[in-house]
């Protein structure tokens, strides 16, 4: 596949697959989005063999999980500068050759999908945390490098915006993913509710759940706050981008805990008016950015390497 055609499925793929990142991804600048989409056109392509939505593997298969194993493979093989024939590692090998990233991110993202396939169980909040940094994190991380950055102190803070997104994703789909088999709100948390795995959709238990999505959500904010404080070291249109897709999820977040029991009658979302608005709020804040004074990343926050899984050392690059 050319390059030509290589951008193309990637703009289809993205287009289909997350209208909040497809109207962030416009505001970087020509190359940074060429790579972006790139790197999401993977990571969807990773997803949705995973959920089975394009060939049929169910959801959860163990570790012998055949579209797992043949994403590990090929994600392996893209290191080993063999050239794919599927366009989604056509993109991640493109992105890889062009910045340099290093194949333990890769890897890390497939090991959330391990984590999914294997039905994990999330006793703690630092195990769900962990979770999201697999998840999302670690994307954070991979487009940060797309953007340039190098230094391992805004590398953190973009891993703190991907797990402020999964937190607030956990929050808008704790019943879809409830009814899916797949539970990602901590065990302790649910019992200090009363609820278990298979009280969680019950209607009658809609407070509760409430109650726990806003505590996701007030969890969130402060990778929220660290990312803000990220944007200064980003160039101006990444910055704007970034800024942007911040702020459509953190209002995703204020819409669940503001509909209370109702959040999960139907999907919260934004519309087009509050991405209008929010675009134009992420490019004050970019350009804010240029000279605020940046404050130290608070403590406490779950950082890359915390998890057990994060600390596997593979610095394998494209040569």
């Amino acid at each position: 596949m050319n390059a030509e055609a290589l951008s193309q499925h990637a703009e289809a793929t993205i287009a289909r697959g997350s209208k909040s990142f497809a109207a962030a991804a416009r505001l970087f600048a020509p190359d940074t989005r060429q790579s972006a989409v790139l790197l999401y056109a993977w990571c969807r392509h990773c997803d949705d063999l995973i959920d089975g939505q394009e060939l049929g593997f169910g959801q959860h298969g163990g570790g012998g999980h055949p579209a797992l194993a043949r994403l590990e493979q090929a994600t392996r093989e893209v290191y080993a500068n063999r050239r794919p024939a599927d366009p989604a590692f056509a993109a991640l090998r493109e992105v890889v050759r062009r910045h340099d990233i290093p194949a333990r991110y890769p890897l890390d993202h497939l090991a959330g999908f391990r984590m999914d396939v294997e039905g994990r169980h999330y006793r703690r909040f630092e195990d769900t945390l962990e979770y999201c940094y697999h998840v999302a994190g670690v994307v954070g991380v991979m487009m940060a490098m797309v953007m340039g950055v190098r230094d391992e102190a805004t590398l953190h803070r973009a891993c703190d915006q991907g797990i402020a997104f999964q937190l607030t994703n956990i929050a808008r789909d704790i019943v879809e993913d409830a009814q899916n088999e797949r539970i990602y709100l901590p065990a302790d948390w649910l019992e200090q509710e009363g609820l278990s795995a298979t009280t969680l959709t019950e209607p009658a238990q809609r407070p509760a759940l409430a109650r726990l999505a806003a505590r996701l959500v007030d969890a969130a904010e402060p990778y929220y706050a660290s990312a803000y404080d990220g944007l200064a070291a980003l160039p101006l249109r990444s910055a704007w981008s970034i800024a942007t897709a911040r702020l459509v999820y953190r209002q995703i977040g204020v819409k669940v805990t503001t509909a209370g029991p109702a959040a999960w009658d139907a999907r919260v979302g934004t519309t087009a008016l509050d991405k209008l608005r929010l675009v134009g709020l992420g490019g004050l804040q970019a350009l804010a950015s240029r000279t605020m004074a940046v404050s130290a990343r608070p403590a406490g926050l779950w950082t890359r390497g915390d998890g057990a899984a994060a600390r596997r050392a593979d610095g394998a690059t494209l040569p």
